[in-house]
């Protein structure tokens, strides 16, 4: 039958409708599948993960134990008894470890007290530490040093490990790591040191330096942030573009779920995760922001297995696509981006200079011929379509190491971002990006010439940055070799005795001509630090970067301080920790600096925990009091020829503080390479009435624009290529502390 002009026209547009209605259905059910898919895979590998063999599975290895006790005449063997009392301290059952230890004290095996005893101690920390400071959390909690109302109300656990540790110390009057435990159970008491006995005091525990630092306190249960989970990653960011910055939190095991804080704009944050769909979505020792596919919203990018070996860290990472509607999406299998590899390490930057972000991947292998262990460092080149490929072989940047950080900077500046890795098994590698060959970059080991070579430590954190605003980035790498428990290397430090070189802070200038020089001892910062997470923002708006360390290692002897250090004008590094009060005992991982109030004022949040489920611990956000009445000023900016986010631009400030000509120069980007800072840049200018001159040089497009004589104290939009710089009018907010917090976590 033939039909008619009109019919016919009809009849296509209605085929048209259909095709479309089919294809956009096609589209939702793949979007569905791939999120579902991934949430099979994650799901299967935890299933795998329960396994004795596993050694960040302590309920399976606990049943193991189990087993082997119930066979006959090994219902009291001592090894198996004291391995089952560690592997309930790594499940949060402190008591039972205690009672277990208790039989050992009093019975056949009280010989064998050498054996046990330091873990007796332990137990009975562990337990002081989860009635108070867990149980019965507040503000001041694990504070070090610690006072007021830090002090544990319960003082049964602290009483009993003192017992312990003085019996040890009386044996082993050396023993560094008890003595350190003794003198911290005394202060958790509030009877250090008057009452610490005279051979076993370390002396100037509770001072906290000349540095006038008004004191941080600690507001996120306040806030609405009720968070208690294994170690994991943080990132603050505004990822509804309402011009407010959220907080997004990751846990490192596969049960661990992610949590997504929104803030509501009134001087609190509600808690979106199930609504985001980000609840679903579970493991990552790291997280990081992005936006991949040039959208103007905010992506996620998740980093799976770190520290696993054989197999057991063989995980996916996961790309969060950001839907713009509150709701995120799994698009890790569409975008070309699924391998099966250990790590928590990875930065995201636009290596081609095309206008997309690239992202390099560090994996934790091992170059022994063992095929198990075999993953290498990966770059995915961004396809302009959502999708990525894979060139690091090409790229020459396929590296084969034990890669616990990575971090990027234009180190040179010829104008192509250049790639340095740190590592667990003590190599370097600065990479020189010379360009691109056929849209791929391709990358030279400059390592040797730079004069980093002769770092040959295990090192974790590490980030580039402009420490003394010379206009060139520096680097900053963090030892992290140990090889005794670490309150050892922090009672030597504190004892005056010589500490081995771990732990440490390395801090390398650049030189402008490709090498860089050592200059953490002048700069005062070759103090024990174990630096796992870490980043650095300005405390006190004078346009220097200062520095905050989470520390610790899985080990639940780690018991030191997180640290905090105040860069005096680019010269020196005060450590403020003490008197900052941010130097909490608890295991720290990822941190972030942001002006979560709108009000010039840098906050920080750290996400807490160590690695096994008995190491959980409060997440914590430092309320910045204000240290002075310097001028600040904030940039976000959005390119068009450069990548969306902007990231890998440059940020000159130019100003006038007190009759001095300066300039403060920063990077676009995230900040420390465990914990994610907002792209917003916030920079501290002095006492400057006016920013003279704001230069940025554009990633990719190395186009400079400039802009004059901005007021301080305000939020700019800037727009690649636009000669307008936009005001932006955000609402101040207040924290208010809770008469009576209610202290229940979620997990």
């Amino acid at each position: 039958m033939l039909l008619s002009g009109n019919r016919r026209n009809q009849m296509n547009t209605y085929i048209k409708l259909l095709l479309l209605l089919l294809s956009a259905s096609v589209v939702s059910s793949c979007r569905e599948s791939s999120d579902l898919k991934m949430i099979r895979i994650i799901a299967n590998l935890n299933r795998k993960d329960y396994d004795s063999r596993n050694p960040f599975c302590p309920e399976a290895r606990l049943a193991q134990c189990d087993s082997l006790l119930k066979l006959p005449g090994r219902e009291n063997d001592f090894y198996i008894l004291n391995a089952k009392a560690k592997l309930l301290l790594q499940t949060g059952d402190e008591k039972q470890a205690v009672a277990i230890y208790q039989k050992m004290a009093t019975g056949a095996d009280s010989s064998k007290g050498d054996l046990f005893e330091p873990d007796m101690g332990l137990a009975y920390m562990r337990l002081g530490e989860r009635t108070n400071c867990v149980m019965n959390h507040n503000r001041m909690s694990c504070t070090y040093p610690i006072r007021d109302n830090a002090i544990h109300v319960n003082q049964t656990g602290s009483q009993n490990a003192i017992a312990v540790y003085e019996r040890i110390l009386k044996k082993h009057p050396a023993d560094l790591e008890s003595r350190w435990m003794l003198n911290i159970a005394y202060m958790t008491l509030g009877k250090y040191p008057d009452s610490v006995p005279a051979p076993f005091l370390i002396p100037g525990l509770n001072k906290t330096g000349p540095a006038t630092i008004k004191p941080f306190t600690d507001m996120a249960a306040d806030v609405g942030i009720k968070l208690s989970s294994r170690a994991g990653g943080a990132i603050a960011e505004d990822f509804n573009n309402d011009g407010y910055i959220d907080l997004i939190t990751s846990g490192t095991e596969l049960d661990d779920r992610m949590h997504y804080f929104q803030n509501d704009q009134n001087g609190a944050f509600v808690d979106k995760s199930e609504t985001s769909g980000l609840l679903r979505f579970t493991g990552g020792l790291n997280i990081q922001q992005t936006d991949y596919n040039n959208d103007g919203r905010m992506d996620i990018f998740v980093l799976r297995g770190a520290w696993k070996k054989n197999g057991f860290g063989n995980q996916p990472p996961s790309l969060l696509r950001n839907n713009g509607d509150g709701t995120f999406t799994d698009v890790t299998i569409p975008a070309g981006l699924l391998f099966y590899h250990p790590t928590q390490a990875a930065v995201w930057v636009d290596f081609n200079n095309d206008g997309w972000l690239d992202v390099f991947v560090g994996a934790e292998g091992f170059n022994n011929g063992d095929s198990v262990n075999v993953h290498r460092s990966m770059l995915y080149l961004n396809n302009h379509n959502g999708t990525f490929t894979e060139v690091a072989r090409k790229a020459h940047c396929d590296v084969m190491s034990y890669v616990k950080g990575v971090t990027s900077a234009d180190f040179d500046r010829d104008g192509w971002p250049d790639i340095f890795i740190s590592t667990m098994d003590g190599h370097k590698y600065l990479l020189r990006n010379k360009g691109n060959s056929r849209n791929v970059p391709d990358f030279d080991d400059v390592t040797k010439q730079s004069g980093l070579l002769a770092n040959t430590n295990s090192t974790f954190t590490t980030w580039f940055f402009d420490y003394d605003n010379d206009g060139w980035q520096d680097l900053l790498i963090a030892d992290y070799k140990f090889e005794a428990p670490l309150g050892y290397y922090s009672a030597a430090e504190a004892l005056g005795k010589p500490v081995p070189d771990a732990g440490t802070i390395y801090l390398y200038k650049n030189n402008h001509n490709g090498t860089f020089i050592n200059v953490s001892k002048q700069t005062g910062l070759d103090k024990v630090v174990f630096s796992m997470g870490a980043n650095f923002g300005d405390i006190d708006n004078d346009g220097f970067p200062d520095l905050y360390f989470g520390t610790g290692n899985p080990d639940f002897g780690s018991l030191i301080p997180n640290k905090m250090f105040r860069n005096a004008g680019g010269k020196r590094f005060e450590d403020v920790t003490g008197v900052s009060q941010t130097g909490n005992l608890q295991k720290g991982h990822g941190v972030a600096f942001a002006d979560f109030r709108n009000c010039g004022l840098q906050d920080i949040f750290i996400e807490m925990g160590g690695a096994y489920a008995g190491d959980a611990y409060a997440s914590l956000l430092y309320v910045n009091p204000g240290q002075n009445n310097h001028n600040w000023i904030s940039i976000k900016a959005e390119g068009l020829k450069c990548n969306k986010a902007a990231i890998g631009s440059k940020l000159k400030i130019t100003f006038n503080d007190n009759g001095i000509t300066r300039s403060v120069y920063r990077d676009i980007n995230s900040g420390g390479s465990f914990g994610s800072s907002p792209m917003q840049a916030e920079i501290g200018v002095g006492d400057a009435a006016v920013v003279e001159e704001l230069e940025i040089t554009w990633a990719g497009s190395h186009t400079v624009q400039r802009f004059h004589n901005l007021k301080v104290n305000g939020f700019y939009h800037i727009t690649e290529g636009s000669a307008t710089i936009t005001p932006v009018r955000l609402k101040k907010l207040n924290y208010h502390k809770t008469a009576g917090m209610t202290m229940a976590m979620t997990r």
